[in-house]
């Protein structure tokens, strides 16, 4: 009898053991599926915080890490849990294979659409927006602070003879194919890209309507702009552009030198210049006006859209000669003979020595 009772006692303990044993087994797996449940689920949660008026960016280079990754987004406080970024990120493998580019975090994005973005390269393009520029330098300047081409880089394709013989263009003048205007481009488009990007949209530009246009005034495209970016130096004054338009190509005719003094002002490589004097005309240089007839090898500037407009369509006059107003309000007198041109010019000057003599 008692040998029963102890064999009972023995079975109903291991039965209870047993039962523990499960109990406990099953509260570590429901715990291990909770854990990784919401490990899983991290993936999918809201992960990064942006205020709704910011944009906020990651730029990557070639040279970036992921750690650099990791940081910047630690440093901007915008993520919300690091480590589970961290986690996602090298599951997904992306620590091993970055991608070059600028892309936007948003406010609310998870870990599975930043990673997404980063891993498949969706980026946020540039609006990329020029206008102002007088040099190639400045250009390449601008170019580098907006992509991440930097700026030696840009200069030499533009300068690359065996790249711009693609173009049937000069080094002079391909600065004719960067029309100002608002272009959406990735940032981390490469030199030469680029320059094929602005060739499309110069091609684009120059319509059929235009091309027509340029050769009734025996003119290439490129010409058209060189003279336009003149025009563009010379006055801000849209409804004087097409009047010096048209006395600019009455003067090439005639095979008169332009005499332009923006040119002058550009062959002497000093841009603060207000007044031409005698030694700045003789200064020799293909680009000076003064002493060369036709006009300079290429554009002294980034032609605007309404300064190649207003050669297109220009006004038709007997105008050869101009000369600022003696408002001194930048506005133009111009005039069809010399004797009118010296009487305007007399009074621009002595306008100009009574100001200056008050200052």
């Amino acid at each position: 009898m008692k040998k029963r009772v102890a064999k009972q006692k023995t079975q109903k303990s291991k039965s209870s053991i047993k039962r523990k044993l499960i109990i406990a087994f099953t509260a570590i797996a429901f715990l291990f599926i909770t854990f990784f449940s919401y490990q899983f689920y991290t993936y999918f949660l809201p992960n990064f915080t942006v205020k709704t008026d910011e944009k906020v960016y990651i730029y990557i280079t070639k040279e970036t890490t992921f750690n650099d990754v990791v940081s910047r987004l630690t440093q901007q406080k915008i993520v919300k849990n690091v480590n589970s970024f961290k986690r996602w990120a090298k599951m997904r493998s992306y620590h091993k294979y970055l991608k070059t580019g600028r892309f936007e975090v948003i406010d609310g994005m998870s870990n599975k659409d930043l990673i997404f973005n980063l891993s498949r390269k969706i980026q946020t393009p540039i609006k990329f927006t020029f206008n102002n520029i007088r040099t190639k330098e400045q250009l390449c300047k601008r170019i580098d602070e907006q992509f991440m081409i930097d700026s030696a880089t840009m200069n030499n394709v533009l300068n690359d003879k065996e790249i711009l013989l693609k173009y049937n263009v000069s080094k002079e003048e391909v600065i004719a194919f960067f029309i100002p205007n608002t272009y959406e481009i990735y940032w981390d488009i490469s030199a030469t890209d680029l320059l094929e990007r602005m060739y499309k949209e110069y091609q684009k530009f120059w319509t059929k309507q235009r091309l027509e246009k340029a050769e009734k005034i025996n003119l290439k495209p490129i010409q058209v702009a060189t003279l336009a970016s003149i025009i563009d130096e010379e006055t801000n004054l849209k409804k004087d552009k097409p009047i010096i338009a048209g006395l600019y190509l009455n003067r090439l005719k005639r095979g008169m030198p332009l005499q332009a003094c923006p040119t002058a002002r550009f062959a002497v490589g000093d841009f603060t210049l207000t007044r031409i004097l005698y030694e700045h005309t003789q200064f020799d240089s293909p680009y000076n006006t003064y002493r060369h007839k036709g006009l300079p090898p290429g554009p002294i500037r980034v032609a605007s859209p309404e300064g190649i407009d207003a050669v297109l369509n220009y006004t038709k006059s007997n105008y050869l000669y101009m000369c600022a107003k003696e408002t001194m309000n930048g506005e133009h007198n111009f005039a069809s003979t010399l004797s009118e041109h010296n009487r305007n010019a007399q009074r621009y000057q002595s306008a100009y020595n009574k100001l200056f003599r008050k200052k």
